[in-house]
């Protein structure tokens, strides 16, 4: 995987979470909302299937066109222990801004995934990992 500008991170990050998306409507998840955003961070996609509420982190990376570059091997190994915390905090948010809206209503259970996404440089598909419950 490679580094990539700062720009071009925000839309690789963007075309992540579209080719994240779709695979979840394909399985019945309806999604509520994408980029929730608070001073302190940002859910990637929130969704819900029957009376599941979940909180997905989307992770994306561009493959690699040599090998021995610096970066993480797999997407989903940015996932660490803060960033779940920090996931957990804006998931409280969340639910305190729009739980009681009725988006949430009639959920019983929440639970945290997170999908691993690895794309060509020019954007394409090539690899969608989904773990559910993943933290």
């Amino acid at each position: 995987m490679r580094r990539v500008s700062e720009d071009r991170r925000g839309s690789v990050g963007r075309r992540g979470e579209r080719l994240a998306a779709a695979p979840l409507e394909r399985k019945g998840y309806t999604v509520l909302e994408r980029n929730y955003r608070r001073r302190e961070g940002e859910l990637d996609l929130i969704a819900r299937r029957g009376g599941t509420l979940v909180f997905c982190e989307v992770k994306t990376l561009v493959a690699r066109s040599r090998p021995g570059r610096r970066g993480p091997a797999h997407p989903l190994e940015a996932v660490h222990p803060h960033k779940r915390a920090q996931i957990r905090r804006l998931a409280r948010a969340w639910l305190a801004d729009r739980g009681a809206s009725g988006v949430a209503r009639g959920c019983r259970d929440v639970r945290f995934d997170a999908i691993g996404i690895v794309v060509t440089p020019a954007g394409r598909l090539v690899r969608l990992d989904h773990v559910e419950g993943a933290f």
